[in-house]
């Protein structure tokens, strides 16, 4: 079904961005459900990136040396790639219980563009994703775009389209927020309210209810007019991640 879509592409395209755990749904069900870094939804990732020529991202449940991770892969078309563990696990429904949480941020890097992944739950927590500046006017912030896949069900949309806008803001940055349409097993509904933002919070793109294939083209005028115009990152404090 997801190649199906992806095929039906017709724009020229460098990022196709998948939910989370877009293989299984969120489930809890980790022994049952996660495949090895060598299994098929990877290879499939790699298979369909290199006969589209894009980058494919989206969260899978892998198992690795004994553990179960919530893991971002960000496939290239020549194979190569680079993952990402969730770093905050939905205690609420579980998820800490059955995953290991990541330790490490991965910022890639396409076409001249910084790019912050992360995952769904994440988004709740502000110094995971907040700019690391010197407070020089001369330096250049970490990333230029943020990206949040997820699985955030319909009754807490309030604070998914919330919180996706606030982090545009405070990081001056674009942010996409990727995320999932439907019920699941347990019957309940997601809303899907994907969404592209820019760096003042202005909303680009917005579904609500119902499956979309959507294409946008980011500007990086647009972000380099905002910072030098409202160079507001050069006050932020200063501050370390402890793990």
């Amino acid at each position: 079904m997801l190649e199906n879509k992806i095929k039906s592409i017709k724009e020229k395209t460098h990022i196709v961005i998948l939910p989370e755990m877009f293989s299984t749904g969120f489930s809890m069900n980790a022994a049952a459900l996660a495949e090895k870094m060598d299994g098929q939804g990877v290879e499939w990732m790699k298979r369909i990136s290199r006969e589209n020529k894009i980058i494919l991202t989206g969260s899978l449940i892998i198992e690795e040396d004994n553990h179960f991770y919530n893991r971002l892969i960000w496939m290239q078309p020549d194979g190569n790639f680079g993952h990402y563990n969730k770093r905050h696990l939905f205690g609420f429904a579980g998820e800490d219980k059955y995953y290991s949480a990541g330790n490490k941020r991965l910022i890639c890097s396409v076409n001249g563009w910084k790019i912050n992944l992360q995952i769904c739950y994440d988004l709740r927590f502000p110094v995971w994703a907040r700019q690391q500046h010197t407070g020089d006017e001369t330096s250049n912030p970490e990333f230029d775009l943020l990206i949040y896949v997820a699985n955030w069900p319909e009754r807490r949309s309030h604070a998914w389209k919330t919180l996706l806008t606030a982090r545009a803001i405070e990081n001056q940055c674009f942010v996409v927020g990727v995320n999932r349409t439907g019920k699941d097993v347990n019957d309940i509904n997601h809303s899907g309210d994907s969404m592209i933002i820019d760096p003042m919070g202005e909303i680009l793109y917005h579904k609500n209810g119902a499956e979309d294939i959507f294409t946008i083209s980011l500007e990086m005028k647009t972000l380099s007019q905002i910072r030098a115009k409202l160079p507001f990152l050069k006050d932020a404090d200063d501050f370390n991640i402890l793990h």
